[in-house]
């Protein structure tokens, strides 16, 4: 599990969940549990509204789950507590006909691409941190402007969120 990945998983039905800032704070808080149980190293995130970008290293299994499937049930049991609180009609985009869910809040097969050198991790790292920039999103006038990311870690080294490592020490 010693490898870095860039990794991505996108919210089903490319619903805009994520663009509430409440529920960027449950992604952020899976990263911090995770990494604080020193199950993955965290190198960069982004967390748009309807996906989300990471660079990390998964370190070992969470029991008898791989972290990013820690991750994906964890975040999807937050979200669903939070709908059916607080607006349960939000949840109806989420619903599925399925044997083991009613519910299904990430699409299926996250991307995972293995990060092996140095060129191919910074084209990633700049690729996850300019996301909040594209023209379909215009989040942000630059990357460090956008709060939910690790931009400002790199350009202006504000670590505002204590999961976060530095990837350029890593190739």
């Amino acid at each position: 599990m010693e490898e870095i990945y860039f990794w991505t998983a996108t919210i089903h039905q490319w619903n805009k969940l994520l663009l509430d800032d409440t529920y960027k704070k449950i992604v952020i808080n899976s990263l911090c549990y995770l990494s604080e149980k020193n199950l993955v190293d965290i190198f960069a995130f982004v967390v748009m509204p309807n996906h989300v970008h990471f660079i990390w290293r998964l370190n070992k299994m969470n029991g008898k789950q791989r972290p990013h499937h820690s991750f994906l049930k964890h975040t999807a049991q937050e979200f669903k507590h939070k709908l059916t609180c607080e607006n349960p009609a939000r949840l109806l985009p989420f619903m599925v006909n399925t044997a083991n869910k009613k519910y299904q809040f990430w699409k299926r097969d996250s991307l995972a691409i293995q990060l092996y050198n140095r060129q191919i991790a910074y084209q990633k790292l700049d690729y996850l941190h300019n996301n909040p920039l594209a023209g379909r999103w215009q989040l942000a006038a630059d990357p460090c402007s956008y709060k939910y990311s690790s931009a400002s870690f790199y350009e202006h080294n504000k670590k505002q969120f204590s999961f976060l490592k530095d990837l350029r020490g890593e190739f």
